[in-house]
């Protein structure tokens, strides 16, 4: 739910925030108050476009946030998955607008463009004046039948998605191992000269890293030698060594360290120190031993690196993506040598795949056709609840040509407005004001499906008077029962609807035009619609008819 909306040095608002309601929130004002500019504000704080002029004049920046309460476990889980965590229910959407540049952030954090809109789909759903068009793309009309179908052909699609990835696996694979007797030759000469090269050198793991370490050493052979030799000598080789040294202050200690305690203690230190001194001096030796080396044995090295490094050059990092790239190859070379055993099993292999995805498209396709019929009525439900009592209306399923990873199916609406007419495309039929109560049926029909908790209308009430105009508000009354609706229009029969009525007003001060909105009570809401119904003179009839349309408005929401 979208909890309240700040904005700030946006065109005409200089600064306001406002907090929105469950249920429906309508908003009402003059001809030219702003009240467009406070949702395009909203769409703009969920990555909409922008230029320069929409900041206010005089301003550097422009700024928009929108908090929403997320209540809903579907709505949590989508925003999971864009690693997005409400924090204490909330989430924080921002973005500050500057003449080239802009910053999005969610709870604080700056965020990409992408992100922010994918975020802002899970959000919240904006039906501006403009958007019924969609209605007009097909592709639309296919994604519309599977939200309404939900789980019941989640599943499916899941199963049709996976087929059809093992099928385009299995086909790209067979395309491109179909070769003629000559290139099959060069491939398998090309492969049987690469895994020879590789056997003949005869890699172990680990060999690399120790004969770098010996070539190192080699390389300071001479310095290594004769630090260690002269290590060698001050603590083991001569009569002044510490060694030597070491076991006379022993003899000397140990004909006292039977008088006393403390010069027993530091006769057994001195043994361990002895101890450990020859330990040193045995590893020393070794060491020194380890140094030494002819001039054939360092060549060897340096040539048995070189034939590495080259290796690494050509198949890999290390050792061990060499001697994978090695296995990669020889797999290769054994379909190879059974070249058409192994296309076979390829072409065995993708006739299965391809089996597969069509039987599981089947049932998929046959599951779309159950619940667009289902679909159907309750759209020409919807519509004739809408001023269209003579609809009719159609959800054609047809075939496509090929498969894809969301079945085979091109489905399209099709519709017919009037009595002996029969159903055609909307493009070719819908005018712009009747798609937009088409959209509205939709939106009606969809309200138990739909996981987006926030829903906005922008003066879906465009062309529309009289009875159809009671029809769309008992619609809009219907959603805002299951979905926050927030819906800003021009008709007195839609905003006495309103669970919650707010005023959007344009001020002039000091020769500064601001543009404002406040949550009305209940007086003041009727004393709007007064407003809207009378036009510049309002009578007590004008009055009176607005008390009389929220009291109707009332009792249509209890049944």
């Amino acid at each position: 739910m979208l909890q309240s909306v700040h904005v700030k040095n946006l065109a005409l608002i200089e600064e306001i925030e406002v907090d929105f309601k469950e249920g429906l929130n309508i908003l009402t004002g003059e001809t030219g108050a702003g009240k467009s500019i406070i949702l395009g504000s909203v769409g703009l704080a969920l990555g909409g476009r922008y230029t320069k002029d929409i900041i206010r004049r005089g301003a550097d920046y422009g700024f928009v946030e929108l908090t929403f309460f997320v209540e809903d476990e579907r709505v949590r889980e989508r925003l999971r998955a864009l690693d997005i965590f409400p924090e204490e229910g909330m989430v924080v959407l921002s973005r500050r607008l500057m003449e080239k540049r802009s910053v999005s952030r969610i709870n604080g954090e700056t965020v990409t463009m992408a992100l922010l809109k994918e975020t802002a789909s899970a959000l919240i759903d904006i039906h501006g004046q403009h958007e019924h068009q969609s209605l007009l793309d097909k592709k639309n009309h296919l994604e519309i039948v599977d939200a309404f179908a939900g789980e019941a052909v989640r599943q499916a699609k899941a199963c049709v998605r996976a087929d059809y990835q093992a099928y385009q696996k299995d086909k790209k694979e067979l395309e491109a191992s179909a070769m003629d007797e000559s290139e099959r030759a060069k491939e398998l000469s090309f492969l049987q000269f690469e895994v020879s090269e590789i056997e003949d050198a005869a890699l172990t793991e680990g060999e690399d890293t120790e004969l770098e370490s010996l070539y190192r050493r080699m390389v300071n052979g001479k310095r290594i030698a004769q630090g260690t030799a002269e290590a060698y000598a001050y603590t083991s080789s001569d009569d002044t060594s510490a060694s030597e040294n070491l076991s006379r202050a022993i003899r000397a200690i140990s004909e006292i360290a039977q008088f006393d305690e403390t010069a027993d203690g530091l006769y057994q230190q001195l043994s361990e120190i002895d101890s450990l001194l020859n330990d040193f001096n045995r590893e020393l030796s070794d060491y020194c031993k380890s140094c030494e080396f002819s001039e054939e044995e360092f060549y060897e090295t340096e040539n048995r690196l070189n034939e590495l490094n080259r290796l690494k050059v050509k198949y890999g990092n290390t050792i061990g993506e060499i001697l994978s790239y090695k296995e990669e190859q020889e797999k290769k070379l054994k379909k190879l040598s059974d070249y058409e055993g192994y296309m076979e099993e390829l072409r065995v292999r993708c006739a299965a795949a391809e089996d597969k995805l069509k039987k599981d498209t089947k049932k998929l396709t046959k599951l779309r056709k159950e619940q667009a019929k289902l679909l159907e009525a309750a759209i020409v439900e919807g519509l004739k609840d809408l001023n269209f009592p003579d609809v009719k209306f159609r959800i054609q399923v047809d075939k496509r040509e090929s498969y894809t990873a969301g079945g085979s199916d091109d489905i399209e609406f099709l519709i017919s407005l009037n009595p002996g007419q029969p159903v055609k495309p909307l493009a070719d039929v819908a005018s712009g004001g009747e798609l937009s109560r088409i959209m509205l049926a939709i939106k009606t029909v969809m309200a138990d499906k739909d996981e987006t908790e926030t829903l906005i209308f922008d003066e879906i009430d465009v062309g529309i008077s009289g009875r159809t105009a009671q029809k769309v508000s008992e619609k809009m009354a219907v959603i805002g029962k299951r979905h926050q609706v927030i819906c800003i229009t021009h008709l007195a029969q839609i905003a006495a609807m309103a669970d919650h009525h707010y005023v959007i007003e344009k001020t002039v001060e000091e020769m500064d035009t601001h543009t404002d909105i406040r949550p009305l009570n209940g007086q003041e809401s009727i004393e709007e619609l007064s407003r809207i119904l009378g036009g510049a003179k309002i009578t007590d009839a004008v009055v009176q008819n607005a008390k009389e349309m929220k009291e109707l408005a009332k009792q249509v929401k209890l049944n």
